[in-house]
């Protein structure tokens, strides 16, 4: 989006809405409404089976299909998502990481087929493609649990569409440092700062050092280099973050890079703002905190997104519905084309506050900075688990001003008397649902897709992928030959996962520290778990569980620190598990409770499951209990199926949530309530 001149009005910003469910053929009807109303971009959802590299009808993508983004599991998908949408015409995100080379290739494939039927040159319809893909492997390790294969294949895979993207689609952002999710495992400003600028020098240092790309071109390189952040609450400190880091952004490029010119070297972003800090108690308090999170990235001239997301007032009940998104929508517009915001120069310019607070971020990212490069950089500081303890830990220290008050949320730790709510008053119908049936329907349509297609050039194009993984060869295109040729999400992934193999990143659990509440209430749970331990001969034992796709680890991770204070011996072994594995681990560990963590709507299909192997193995009396976003309706159904407890993000105290856990274990074990 090209900046206009000082003397003009300042142009828009691209207006996103994050979207995309059930399947292609119903989010494309999502995305020309959203079209229609005056959205100027799309951004693309894709469910957690796709972001991990799972078919629809493999075992781990059970329960998980079309509820957080819409599945694309071939080039039949994606032909699907964009009918009747000029993908050449389009500004496309797609939030997609470990496999973001393959959603890349078959994006390019439909792009090159829409071009055949237009009798278009291929290289004239690549050259139009604008967009980004997400493709930051490293906050996956760290925040949001979507990766797949180990740091250094991740990064060869981000190394070869950068110098490809460069040359072949040179509109196209081929990543996006992306911090967003590591504020919402707890980074302080200086942390996402720090973290975000270590993961963008490790990938251009490994672009420099493939000499994929010639020295003359690597400021082209640098220029398409995009961010995508997070804008929190403390709107104030938000902006001064992004003027933050558009001088690091500018002072790594030229002195590391040596980049000259400077249209190059400015910083690219887009944003979505803070969508975890959305409240489920009081949720029409959402919407005021929409709008002043996106004052923090529009109001400087100097540090403006590019690009703006902005969930919905009701994303911590559930799925927002269309309405949800198209007011999400009109915030923009009306910020962008009512107001006199674009008609100014950079209106803090020349504030010693501003300046004050940007030079002391600037000073505290630089030396976090300093101190990952000390370690080797941004993928060994993931590797010995350091990133991944600071988060954890940042989020504790956050936990316990929440709890202790210090830190006001309106509405969940004061003001929290309230009027019922007109905008809740249809129930379940305050939030969009996934019918049941898409799951069957996709796994029905994939095994047909497999049937109809080409076998042998499947075969052979797999086979050249496999083979191209074990030597340096550039594996875009060979990515794109086997879009071309049918292969499916699963496919492509597990040919890799062969050559690559898998990663479990560190939790960052064992090393966190944590306090919550007053210590006198610690205290008082951490006797009970001794009291009840010496009652039945051993130390009690909690499980921690993951069950399904679902990587927002951050809450299970809080609740394993908190129940290891309190006295628990704690059984966490991260993300991604099937319910059998989580039944094995907690009959092998004779664990007390199991608590279950899950945020992807997915806990009416896997939470079962976990309670019938507990049942079949012979240990249906250990009390299971289950957090996550649950609706009302659905917390009914789960306690019906034998769930202990429900804790929803309203539960944000964790030492009382411990309590209870112990009450519910004293009732299994015959106990008394002392």
């Amino acid at each position: 989006m090209p900046y206009p001149t000082d003397r003009e009005r300042d142009r828009p910003w691209v207006i996103r809405t994050y979207a995309g469910h059930s399947s292609a053929a119903k989010t494309n009807e999502l995305y020309r409404r959203n079209l229609a109303k005056g959205q100027t971009g799309l951004s693309v959802a894709f469910d957690l089976p796709t972001q991990t590299g799972y078919d629809p009808d493999d075992e781990l993508a059970k329960g998980e299909v079309g509820k957080v983004g819409v599945p694309v599991s071939h080039i039949g998908d994606m032909r699907a998502l964009f009918e009747g949408i000029p993908v050449a015409e389009a500004n496309t995100s797609m939030t997609i990481n470990a496999p973001a080379m393959w959603l890349l290739a078959l994006y390019v494939a439909v792009a090159e087929e829409q071009a055949e039927e237009q009798g278009l040159d291929y290289s004239e319809v690549r050259g139009k493609l604008a967009g980004t893909t997400q493709n930051d492997i490293v906050k996956e390790y760290l925040s949001r649990g979507t990766y797949v294969f180990p740091p250094g294949p991740s990064l060869r895979l981000i190394t070869d569409m950068v110098a490809w993207s460069v040359t072949e689609i040179p509109k196209w952002n081929p990543i996006n440092i992306c911090s967003y999710h590591l504020q919402e495992a707890g980074a302080t400003p200086q942390q996402e700062l720090a973290y975000a600028l270590s993961t963008a020098i490790a990938v251009l240092d490994s672009v420099r050092d493939s000499g994929q790309v010639p020295p003359e071109k690597f400021g082209d390189v640098v220029g398409r280099i995009s961010f995508f952040v997070n804008a929190g609450i403390r709107f104030v400190e938000e902006m001064c973050k992004l003027r933050a880091l558009g001088r690091l952004w500018d002072e790594i490029t030229k002195e590391r890079y040596g980049v000259e010119n400077p249209k190059q070297r400015r910083l690219r972003y887009g944003v979505q703002v803070n969508s975890l800090g959305l409240t489920e108690a009081q949720p029409e308090n959402n919407v005021q905190r929409i709008v002043l999170e996106m004052l923090a990235v529009t109001l400087s001239k100097d540090a403006r997104a590019r690009a703006v997301q902005l969930p919905a007032w009701n994303e911590a009940l559930g799925l927002p519905r269309p309405w949800d998104q198209q007011w999400a929508l009109r915030m923009q517009q009306v910020l962008a084309y009512e107001t006199d915001l674009l008609e100014y120069e950079d209106i803090f310019d020349g504030s010693r506050v501003v300046e004050a607070k940007v030079a002391e971020l600037v000073e505290g990212a630089r030396a976090e900075i300093d101190r990952v490069q000390e370690m080797g950089g941004a993928v060994e500081a993931v590797e010995s688990g350091y990133m991944k303890g600071e988060l954890v830990s940042s989020l504790a220290e956050r936990r316990r001003r929440l709890e202790s008050g210090e830190e006001v949320v309106v509405g969940v730790n004061k003001f929290e008397t309230t009027e019922p709510s007109p905008l809740q008053a249809e129930g379940a119908g305050a939030i969009f649902t996934v019918d049941p049936a898409t799951e069957q329907a996709a796994v029905e349509a994939i095994r047909a897709w497999r049937a109809d297609r080409d076998q042998a050039a499947v075969e052979e194009t797999l086979r050249a992928l496999r083979d191209a993984a074990k030597t340096d060869q550039n594996l875009m295109q060979v990515s794109i030959d086997c879009a071309k040729a049918g292969v499916t999400t699963g496919e492509w992934a597990g040919a890799l996962r062969e050559v690559f193999g898998e990663f479990r990143a560190p939790t960052g659990v064992s090393g966190a520290s944590a306090s919550g509440e007053a210590a006198t209430e610690i205290a008082e749970v951490r006797e009970r778990v001794r009291t009840t331990g010496d009652e039945l001969g051993q130390r009690l034992r909690m499980l921690v569980g993951k069950p399904g796709l679902d990587g927002h680890s951050n809450g299970a991770e809080q609740v394993a620190v908190r129940a290891r204070d309190v006295g628990f011996e704690v059984v966490y072994q991260g993300i991604r598990l099937t319910p059998s594995q989580i039944v094995a681990a907690a009959v092998q560990e004779g664990v007390h409770a199991v608590g279950l963590s899950v945020l992807s709507g997915s806990h009416l299909e896997v939470v079962p499951s976990v309670v019938r192997g507990l049942r079949e193995a012979g240990a249906g009396d250990i009390p299971v209990v289950v957090g996550g976003i649950i609706p009302p309706d659905d917390e009914k159904r789960l306690r019906e199926g034998g769930i202990a407890a429900v804790f929803t993000p309203k539960n944000y105290r964790m030492t009382e949530m411990m309590d209870e856990i112990v009450t519910l274990i004293r009732q299994a074990q015959g106990l008394d309530q002392g």
